[in-house]
């Protein structure tokens, strides 16, 4: 099936390059497009300079908007699983064939990497693990659908989700809200175990105090998809 990873990218100069040469080892059968949502450092230079394939947005949309770009393109090149695949260096593209077997055998529509399965790897720090566990119990309350790594920003979709990611994704830290809009649409979920790696340069946007914002508004903003779908 024709498959492409789409992978955000805002500040990576110091990982990108290896990110890709990870994907090209390990998935050459496989297309990518990184979406540089107007990144201030050397990302798009070093994407230009190596002949990579790239979309650079004008101004910062955020994760939502890069990855919304992604399944836009995906859709508008006839794409029929679409992965994401963040650029930080987190990742490892060897788990991608398992990550996109339940959907290409037609088991599931939307299937997400998981690091909470085997427990294997990087697990993030108490806090976050804290909060995803919340967000998790939370998720299964409004729509009845488990699933363990809800901010796992390494999941793949078919075609119907392809259709319905490019036409409307949540903008701010968007990976429970699709969770949530795609289980009100009847999606099949499933997990797949993953390992994950810590972030392998530059800072992340997520600090405590953004934490607490981000919990607060994710919250509210699950219980109101629920009772506005």
């Amino acid at each position: 099936m024709k498959t492409l990873i789409i992978i955000p990218a805002y500040n990576e100069q110091d990982n990108i390059l290896n990110t890709l040469a990870d994907i090209r080892m390990n998935c050459p059968d496989m297309d990518y497009v990184v979406i540089n949502d107007c990144s201030r450092d050397d990302t798009e230079r070093l994407l230009r300079e190596n002949g990579e394939r790239f979309v650079s947005l004008p101004c910062n949309l955020g994760i939502g908007g890069g990855v919304q770009t992604g399944y836009k393109y995906a859709r508008e090149h006839g794409y029929d699983i679409a992965i994401q695949f963040d650029g930080d260096g987190q990742h490892e593209a060897k788990y991608l064939h398992d990550l996109v077997a339940p959907i290409a055998s037609g088991r599931a529509d939307i299937a997400i990497g998981s690091r909470f399965i085997r427990k294997e790897g990087f697990q993030s720090t108490g806090l976050r693990r804290a909060g995803i566990g919340f967000l998790s119990r939370l998720i299964r309350l409004i729509c009845g659908v488990r699933v363990l790594d809800v901010t796992s920003g390494m999941r793949a979709v078919n075609r119907r989700f392809i259709e319905q990611y490019a036409r409307e994704y949540a903008q701010d830290y968007p990976e429970p809200e699709a969770i949530v809009a795609a289980a009100l649409k009847g999606a099949r979920i499933e997990e797949v175990p993953v390992q994950m790696r810590e972030r392998q340069g530059g800072s992340s946007s997520i600090n405590p105090l953004r934490s607490v914002y981000y919990m607060i508004k994710v919250s509210l903003a699950l219980i109101l998809a629920r009772f506005t779908s």
